[in-house]
């Protein structure tokens, strides 16, 4: 076996499962999972109704470059989303289908990593997505924990330029998991500066970009690269997923764009890796990436959410609105894992502790004392959990004994 497989940690499901196990919540609460951050909302008809139609369409092997008209609504939706210059997204050359981002993030770091390179590493932002750390340990580099400033985002100019010498791959999110962050512009150039200078690639995860909550829509990675005038995305790959955007996980799509040497070397990668999309799902996702309605409609059911919930819990709980995504981010003041513990024994809410999302730092974890709220079931259910969780507190969050 592959020694390597010893490095990963429990996934954070597999953790959280583990410390839930004990205990039998009320059986008559409803259970109600705000862990995962999987979209609930009702995947849109005319999605569906491509992906039925296109269902005779798996006669022939499909191509790991996808269809033409795949990449072309991609590049399209990146030109309108991000004000690029019209025709600086080739499809031809800056584009890829992927099957989710998930498989896209992991497998970047395996078609860019020089394993000959001395010690190489791979930065990322500390608490993040776990794929960037497996990642990064099954290709053979070390994973480099960035420390965050008080806005949240990683402070790119307290790391010592060693470390960016030895940096191959930079990992970022925006909006962020879990902390609902935005990069500014400003930000995503410094990040670029430091890329060119010492040869490292960015792979911006950018897959909660269209669950905006204050009407901004958050910048990207390439647009910031074309404001300073990198036209042809040196160093850059972003990626982007209809899973969050249209709220269709299951579909499985996303694609990359960016550095068109990045992007053909990723191709012969994925290529012998067999990651090619099927074609009904590529018809489905031509349907999604065209239309903006449904991701309009889709954003406004969150921020109802969110408005409906932080009045709940703001008297009880230091929860703040986020720039994206669908997170909450307490600090919770007690143990996370305790708390979790506590919350679904007496309450049967699933939440995530904080501390399975970061890692141990010269400060500490610093997801230690606070836990992921997924606000992704339907608002009736969110509104339930918020109302447990608001008696919980209330009641001392500890009126269930942990079992010996």
């Amino acid at each position: 076996m592959n020694p390597r497989l010893r490095l990963l940690a429990p996934y954070p499901f597999e953790r959280l499962a583990r410390l839930l196990a004990p205990y039998t919540p009320p059986r008559e609460l409803t259970p109600i999972a705000m862990s995962i951050g999987e979209p609930q909302h009702t995947p849109p008809q005319f999605i569906l109704e491509a992906l039925r139609a296109g269902l005779a369409r798996v006669d022939k092997y499909p191509l790991t470059r996808g269809l033409p008209q795949l990449r072309a609504a991609c590049a399209q939706w990146l030109t309108r989303r991000y004000g690029l210059a019209p025709g600086s997204v080739l499809p031809e050359n800056m584009v890829l289908p992927v099957n989710g981002t998930r498989e896209a993030l992991f497998a970047i770091v395996q078609a860019v990593l020089d394993s000959t390179a001395p010690a190489p590493l791979v930065a990322m932002p500390n608490p993040c997505y776990q794929i960037y750390e497996g990642a990064a340990l099954l290709a053979g580099a070390q994973p480099h924990y960035l420390a965050a400033a008080a806005d949240a985002l990683p402070d790119l100019d307290s790391v010592p330029a060693q470390v960016w010498r030895r940096c191959q791959l930079l990992f970022l999110c925006s909006p962020d998991n879990p902390t609902g962050t935005v990069a500014p512009l400003a930000w995503l150039q410094r990040a670029l500066q430091l890329a060119r200078q010492h040869g490292f690639v960015i792979a911006s995860d950018e897959c909660y970009t269209e669950l905006y909550l204050d009407g901004i829509p958050p910048p990207g990675l390439l647009q910031a690269a074309q404001l300073a005038g990198h036209t042809a995305f040196e160093h850059c790959v972003v990626f982007h997923s209809l899973s969050k955007r249209s709220s269709v996980p299951g579909l499985r799509s996303g694609f990359v764009a960016g550095d068109p040497q990045l992007i053909e070397r990723f191709h012969l990668y994925r290529t012998y890796h067999g990651s090619a999309m099927s074609v009904p799902t590529q018809l489905a996702s031509i349907a999604a990436w065209e239309d903006e309605g449904h991701v309009a409609a889709n954003r406004r059911l969150y921020q109802e959410k969110f408005d409906r919930v932080l009045p709940l819990l703001s008297p009880l709980l230091p929860v703040r609105r986020p720039a994206g995504a669908f997170y909450l981010w307490p600090r919770i003041g007690a143990d996370d894992e305790d708390f979790t513990a506590r919350l679904y024994a007496q309450t049967h809410v699933t939440v995530l502790p904080g501390s399975y999302l970061g890692r141990p730092g010269p400060a500490g974890n610093p997801g230690a004392g606070h836990v992921r709220i997924s606000l992704v079931p339907p608002l009736t259910a969110c509104l339930e959990a918020a109302q447990r969780l608001r008696d919980f507190i209330r009641n001392g969050a500890a009126a269930v004994p942990l079992p010996p």
